[in-house]
């Protein structure tokens, strides 16, 4: 029970549904489906699709996605919606030009959008409703207009920049020459218009016809490599979910490309430091969860790839040997050499969390990468494009080199935690590479140390990333100064670390328990 003295959340509670995302009109649209007889799909898809509306730094419909959904309790399966590179695009094409990473704004970062395959694949095999009233709530905000909540204004205002650089996008959004306030109407009516014509003719409206040939004119004008073929072929995959046991639980992922692999290594390595013990401070929980994190994320930066083009050894990084040897190097009372990675760095990301009456589940991602992605925006289609391809390397012998028709290694990893077989929690953290510290620090606090879901999302964070140990303003100095004595070069995070929403489902008592993480606007509804 939290301490109801301080500021925090409690925990949303239902039975016949529960929706959790990190924006009000997302929660509210999801909940809506479930209540007008919808299933955790049809929920799923209305938040995410109004979150591409109301948040459009952190998701778009020229973003990607990711899927993991339980259904009549089965195991789970997961859903790979990321987009490809374009045919014309390869590694040798970008030595041969001197380019030794891609510009994060330019047409080279944009993939093929995968966002709308996933929901039209997802919609078709698994959804209740129609995409037309599924998508209904954000085509009439996208139309009439939204207002602008808190922390979108605050990300807002920080983009300006980005925003500027692209006539189009600075005409959209920052009218009048400044970016929307909170409580200002924002509209899309292009966006709009758009999602009417996937409603209507599902996944074909996006990737052929007018759609496909504005975005590929918008993307070769700045000198992207796109062709109409290469949204023609675009396309969706079910996929084997990666998994490892934590303290008798299974928690499952998304496999490679994402880094959901790397969450269950850093779970695997601090389950040997057995984080919950009372002998443990909050400085050797931190430091050991920083540890953990540059192991893991060694490997992800060195074999993490599209399996269509390269092979991640999964089974040998989730093996006691591999476990054994990163745990011996790393010592209570000394950090090991500061980690520098050479990837970008990105927080926007929206995750969607739905359990409905039948406690089918679904825990669902969808991202632009970058605050409003490449910062490319195609006006008459209404969509801004994601800069994915940031996640490709220019050097051919990398794993995770471009190449013809290959993904990127993605940030973004729905979670899932299982019990005896049986779902018992949707989860996810946003937070670009942070995500998968943030799953790993989020499944130890309700498993070692009992916490409910949302006192999980509430507690201070901490990533150790790019050289550094970076923790949350609610962190002590008294902590700090111990961290640094062990070796650690820290600094206090100037934003929030991360996003999480969950659903516990509470089974013994027929009961459904949601957290939205206080850092964002959002909310957990159920019914």
């Amino acid at each position: 029970m939290r301490d109801f003295s301080r500021p925090g959340r409690s925990d949303a509670i239902g039975e016949r549904g529960m929706v959790c995302t990190s924006h009000p009109a997302a929660s509210a649209a999801g909940l809506e489906m479930l209540r007008s007889g919808g299933n955790a799909m049809d929920a799923a898809i209305a938040a995410v699709a109004v979150q591409c509306v109301v948040e459009p730094h952190m998701t778009g419909i020229g973003g990607d996605c990711f899927a993991l959904l339980s259904w009549n309790g089965a195991s789970p399966i997961a859903l790979n919606g990321s987009g490809r590179a374009p045919q014309a695009a390869t590694a040798a094409w970008y030595v041969e030009r001197g380019l030794t990473a891609i510009p994060d704004q330019s047409a080279h970062a944009v993939t093929i959008p995968g966002a709308i395959a996933a929901w039209c694949t997802l919609n078709k095999d698994y959804g209740a409703k129609s995409l037309a009233e599924v998508l209904a709530p954000a085509i009439g905000l996208a139309e009439q207009g939204m207002r602008v909540t808190a922390r979108v204004a605050w990300d807002w205002a920080r983009q300006v920049d980005k925003l500027s650089r692209d006539p189009d996008a600075r005409a959209v959004f920052l009218p009048g020459g400044k970016p929307p306030a909170f409580g200002d109407l924002f509209r899309n009516p292009a966006l709009g218009r758009t999602l009417r014509a996937v409603a209507q003719d599902g996944a074909a409206a996006f990737y052929r016809g007018s759609v496909a040939e504005a975005l590929t004119r918008k993307l070769r004008a700045h000198d992207g490599l796109h062709s109409i073929n290469d949204f023609a072929s675009e396309h969706s995959d079910y996929v084997q979910p990666v998994s490892t046991a934590y303290r008798g639980h299974t928690v499952y992922e998304c496999p490679p490309a994402g880094q959901g692999l790397a969450a269950l290594m850093i779970l695997r390595l601090i389950e040997r430091f057995a984080l919950g013990h009372a002998r443990h401070s909050e400085a050797d929980r931190i430091h050991y969860l920083a540890e953990a994190t540059k192991a893991a994320y060694r490997a992800r930066d060195a074999y993490f790839c599209d399996p269509a083009f390269g092979h991640t050894p999964a089974a040998s990084f989730l093996s006691d040997d591999w476990t054994q040897r990163a745990s011996d190097l790393i010592q209570p009372d000394r950090a090991t050499a500061p980690e520098a990675w050479g990837e970008i760095e990105h927080k926007d990301t929206v995750y969607v969390s739905v359990v409905d009456r039948d406690l089918n589940a679904v825990s669902l991602i969808n991202s632009l990468f970058a605050p409003f992605g490449s910062g490319l925006y195609e006006p008459t289609t209404g969509v801004l494009l994601h800069n994915r391809g940031l996640g490709f390397r220019t050097d051919p012998a990398h794993p995770s080199a471009i190449a013809p028709g290959k993904r990127p290694m993605h940030t973004i990893i729905p979670g899932m935690l299982y019990r005896d077989g049986l779902p018992m929690m949707p989860f996810g953290v946003m937070g670009g590479h942070y995500q998968a510290t943030g799953h790993a620090h989020f499944v130890s606090q309700i498993l070692d140390h009992g916490r409910s879901v949302q006192e999980a999302a509430d507690v201070p964070r901490s990533f150790a990333f790019d050289g550094k140990l970076s923790l949350e303003t609610a962190i002590s100095a008294d902590v700090k100064r111990d961290l640094e004595g062990r070796g650690h070069t820290v600094e206090w995070s100037d934003f929030p670390i991360g996003g999480a929403q969950a659903v516990w489902i509470d089974r013994e008592r027929g009961i459904l328990i949601g957290a939205s993480d206080q850092r964002k606007d959002g909310m957990a509804l159920g019914f």
